[in-house]
């Protein structure tokens, strides 16, 4: 019997395993994709004759769409399942840059734009849905921490894979070629399928799976979810944005050291998703855990903008500040999956992810009007301020007594 047991388990093992890499895999390619076409613009402004301007129109129509569709996409996630969603996904990113490749052209451009964010919408629903249904909850929290990793190294190797790709191929080859990596990966998809994850299987594995859970998605921990999600993203996007340029004209930092603390900051993040995930699976109070790291944060930050270290203390602050940014993202996502009613974990994180698509609309213009104020330091600044809203409301949402509807 106790070798029926472990050989058991032994298998489950194996497929989560290969549930969480094939998935992971996808998230990779997302985070890649959204990075390929602002690596490409200086050749796109050369073939195109047209200005930043334009080329960063495309972006808006991407983030636009992206933020539109994300929340009716996990609906779709949930009805049909988020394995299908995903493969049709991957194929239609693949489909917007090969199309471009062989008919560049800037109505071209906008319109695989859109295209491109129509299929980025699928990826977290899909994602987060198939993790919930395949892995066993007393480890679900170190592969939300891998799956957001392979996204954060997606990011991290674009620049010099699109790069590579240019110089072994041509601008128009290099955009063919990543389509071709993402039929790679819808084919990975394929071979190695994963349990579908719908309402009818989520529900089985959700944890929180109760007769008198709530059946609407529109809980007030899911919009306070949202509401944090986006706070998250401005607190994060305008430190990786305007970092560079804050730390030369407001710190006095060569473009090297600047550039430098940045990667730290960056490198670090990432490290401290991997981190966070051992943390999350040893915790139920994840709000806890966020509120405390980004507590830190808010300090960290704030001497930032009040003094100016020495470089090397300057690049060790930003290091620590971008690991404990990383440790809460795995605890953010269990509370995204606590909060979701069964059966509804691809609408849940549709819901909550148009957050970041929020941010990503304003965060760019509100950091830019303060860079054109000459306030170089406010940048640090507002991301305190975000940072402190953002612990507040991880306390609110941690310690929200739930309706008798909600309570288990």
């Amino acid at each position: 019997m106790a070798d029926i047991v472990a050989g058991s388990e032994r298998s489950e093992t194996q497929s989560e395993l290969r549930s969480l890499t094939v998935i992971s895999v996808a998230h990779w390619l997302s985070h890649y994709y959204i990075l390929v076409l602002p690596m490409l613009y200086p050749f796109l402004k050369d073939r195109l004759g047209v200005g930043f301007i334009e080329l960063g129109l495309s972006m808006t129509v991407f983030g636009v769409v992206s933020g539109l569709t994300q929340a009716p996409l996990g609906y779709v996630v949930d009805r049909f399942g988020a394995r299908k969603l995903l493969i049709l996904g991957v194929c239609l990113g693949s489909i917007a840059f090969i199309i471009l490749g062989f008919s560049l052209n800037y109505a071209t451009l906008i319109g695989c734009a859109a295209l491109l964010g129509l299929a980025n919408s699928v990826y977290h629903p899909s994602d987060y849905a198939l993790l919930a249904a395949n892995i066993d909850g007393r480890r679900i929290g170190r592969a939300f921490s891998i799956h957001t990793f392979a996204g954060f190294f997606g990011g991290a190797v674009a620049p010099a894979l699109v790069a590579a790709l240019v110089a072994l191929t041509s601008g128009t080859g290099a955009l063919i070629a990543t389509g071709v990596i993402g039929f790679a990966v819808a084919l990975l998809l394929v071979l190695f399928p994963i349990p579908e994850a719908s309402a009818a299987t989520a529900a089985n594995t959700n944890a929180s799976a109760d007769p008198n859970a709530p059946t609407s998605v529109l809980t007030p921990a899911i919009i306070s979810l949202t509401i944090f999600f986006m706070l998250l993203g401005l607190s994060n996007s305008g430190i990786s944005t305007f970092g560079v340029v804050s730390l030369m004209s407001g710190y006095g930092l060569v473009f090297s050291t600047a550039n430098i603390a940045l990667t730290a900051y960056l490198g670090a993040s990432a490290v401290g998703v991997l981190a966070g995930g051992f943390l999350a699976d040893r915790t139920h109070r994840h709000g806890d855990v966020a509120a405390a790291c980004f507590a830190a944060n808010v300090v960290l930050v704030i001497l930032i903008a009040m003094f100016t270290p020495h470089p090397a203390l300057m690049i060790a602050m930003m290091t620590l500040a971008g690991f404990l940014g990383g440790v809460i993202a795995p605890s953010r996502d269990m509370m995204v999956r606590k909060a979701a009613p069964p059966g509804a974990a691809g609408r849940a994180f549709g819901i909550v992810s148009t957050g970041f698509n929020m941010s990503g609309i304003v965060s760019p213009i509100l950091f830019g009007w303060v860079m054109d104020q000459s306030m170089p330091r406010g940048v640090f600044w507002l991301a305190a301020f975000f940072m402190a809203l953002t612990v507040l409301l991880a306390f609110v949402t941690e310690r929200r007594k739930p309706s008798p509807a909600e309570a288990t």
